[in-house]
């Protein structure tokens, strides 16, 4: 049997931590829970898990300092929890990086609903944790490969094709695609990405894998393949 996905759960009042335990266990997720900011970066990035339910009021490191730092280093979801309702928190939690934010008092019910829906957005599968992933990133040897057949990429392409998988069924903006496949901050046309954009769609579409879909006037995707794999 397969084991369920992780959710990490940041919170340092116990009744709701462990009302989120509960009804995740019930959604079929199992949970870690994190009492403390001070640390939570460190034991997150170490379970590698499916999503992060967190906590703004936190004692050690309070969690809009974790989400930032955070995202720095992963693309895992960030659905922050908090009590704080002004605007300017709602859009400072976004803007580091979040996927939603919920504001207490919350039903347990909507947060597991809301975590199912960022999940479905970002292209989190949803699947047992054995199904088969097709596409393989290796970031420390920078390459790319599908069914275990390497991909020959340009460097351009191989940083497209990470942003593009950092979340899955995202919509990224060709600025944000040229931000991110040039890192020296060049002036750089967007028919210049449609291009690369076309040849890594070309390359991959030849290993099988017709992944990288458009969304007219907004920018570029990765789907789901047809076959049902999943890419990780």
């Amino acid at each position: 049997m397969n084991e369920p996905r992780c959710v990490v759960v940041v919170e340092d009042e116990p009744k709701l931590a462990a009302l989120l335990r509960d009804y995740l266990a019930a959604a079929g997720f199992r949970s870690e829970i994190l009492a403390d900011g001070a640390g939570a970066v460190e034991r997150i990035l170490a379970l590698a898990p499916a999503a992060v339910l967190l906590d703004v009021m936190l004692p050690g490191e309070d969690g809009l300092s974790v989400c930032r730092r955070l995202r720095a280093l992963s693309p895992v979801p960030i659905l922050l929890l908090t009590a704080r309702v002004e605007e300017i928190d709602r859009l400072l939690g976004l803007e580091l990086g979040a996927d939603d934010y919920i504001c207490k008092p919350y039903s347990p019910r909507e947060v597991v609903a809301r975590l199912k829906a960022v999940l479905r957005r970002v292209g989190e599968s949803l699947l047992p944790a054995g199904q088969a992933a097709r596409l393989k990133i290796d970031e420390v040897r920078f390459e790319a490969r599908i069914d275990g057949r390497p991909v020959t990429l340009t460097p351009v392409e191989f940083r497209l094709l990470q942003r593009l998988a950092a979340h899955r069924g995202r919509v990224y903006s060709r600025g944000e695609l040229i931000a991110a496949a040039y890192r020296d901050h060049r002036v750089v046309s967007e028919r210049t990405i449609d291009s690369h954009v076309k040849n890594l769609r070309r390359k991959l579409q030849a290993c099988g894998f017709d992944a990288v879909g458009s969304v007219y006037g907004v920018g570029y995707r990765l789907e789901w393949p047809q076959d049902g794999g999943v890419p990780e």
